[in-house]
């Protein structure tokens, strides 16, 4: 699953790139022409538990790619090539700058994230729009020459979809049934693609953090549907990153912090791209495996190799934690929490699922 970045220039983006990818600095981006690419395992503290416990020679996480793409400017939304880029990205991961740094001016001559936020929104509205009305045009077109039930159904949801632009509202927030998702997922609209908003903080904003998230205006963003808001400072990650991992743990302390943003922002980019993970554990390998929410086990069976969903008998399925509990899988079978589910049996968050099959 890929998650493009996005932002207006100087306001970040790049350096949080950086620090969830350990990338080294990049050269600059030509519009609509150069993108960075990085692929990001998700940390996973319930595999590495379970990893202590088989001790197996490989570990593997679930991944994220993230591409940044050149900052949004008065044509970027124009250039095909850069249309193409996010178009081919499953959600949207947009830096918005909140720090001042007058070594760095803002492109819009003051820090006003607000306005931001609403600028590049509207951005993506009016693109789509203008997706929207060429395709009417041609329906319109098409419509005179040849009868067609599938250009029936289409023009309606495009109609909706426009309505629901023209009041200035994002696609991915309209309720829409799952027949019209489907039908929508073909235009890859880019104000229906999940959105998380990371409010790229300065270093004396960082103790106010709680209180900025708490303003009715961002409360109302992160309460929008497939829209997430968290905030990080992008400086004080950049200066984490280079640490040894005992000099990381202290400089987190100090500020009350658990873990770097960059671990926060890699796993809020997993759930915002729908995404649940269920573990498969053994001698070999202990590994995370990502699915789309409300997957089955047949689903899951299908992710690790089509074989198995083929030859599907039942999957065996525990909580992680019961799993840690029992010590081993014939601990767990022998106490009744491994438990058999048939193939229609919707997999959740943390589960342990080990197939078994007839091949």
């Amino acid at each position: 699953m890929r998650c493009g970045i996005i932002g207006l220039p100087q306001v970040g983006k790049t350096s949080i790139f950086r620090v969830l990818t350990h990338a080294a600095a990049p050269e600059s981006h030509r519009y609509g022409e150069a993108q960075h690419i990085g692929v990001v395992a998700v940390p996973d503290p319930r595999l590495d538990q379970l990893a202590k416990l088989f001790s197996p020679p490989k570990i593997t996480y679930a991944t994220v790619e993230y591409v940044d793409v050149a900052a949004l400017g008065q044509e970027t939304l124009k250039e095909t090539a850069y249309l193409a880029q996010l178009r081919q990205v499953d959600a949207l991961f947009h830096v918005v700058r909140c720090f001042a740094d007058d070594a760095v001016p803002h492109v819009k001559a003051s820090v006003d994230p607000h306005r931001d936020i609403s600028s590049v929104e509207l951005d993506l509205l009016l693109s789509d729009l203008g997706v929207i009305e060429n395709r009417l045009a041609k329906l319109e077109k098409d419509r005179k020459k040849i009868q067609d039930m599938e250009l029936e159904r289409e023009q309606p949801l495009l109609e909706k979809a426009r309505q629901w632009l023209e009041g200035e509202n994002p696609l991915r927030t309209a309720p829409w049934t799952e027949e019209e998702k489907k039908r929508l997922k073909g235009f890859a609209f880019l104000s229906e693609k999940p959105m998380l908003i990371v409010l790229n903080l300065g270093e004396e904003q960082w103790g106010d953090r709680e209180r900025m998230l708490q303003e009715p205006a961002f409360q109302t963003l992160g309460q929008r549907p497939q829209t997430q808001l968290i905030a990080v400072c992008g400086k004080l990650e950049a200066e984490l990153a280079q640490m040894p991992d005992a000099e990381a743990a202290d400089f987190l302390a100090s500020y009350g912090l658990a873990e770097p943003g960059r671990d926060r922002l890699i796993r809020a980019t997993h759930e915002i791209l729908g995404l649940i993970t269920f573990l498969t554990v053994g001698e070999k390998e202990c590994r995370a495996w990502s699915i789309p929410r409300g997957s089955t086990a047949l689903d899951a069976a299908a992710s690790i190799h089509s074989d198995l969903a083929k030859h599907f008998i039942r999957a065996e399925v525990i909580e992680w934690q019961k799993l840690l509990e029992a010590r081993s899988l014939a601990a767990a079978r022998q106490k009744g929490t491994l438990r058999l589910e048939g193939k229609d049996y919707v997999v959740h968050d943390g589960e342990m699922v080990h197939i078994r099959h007839s091949g």
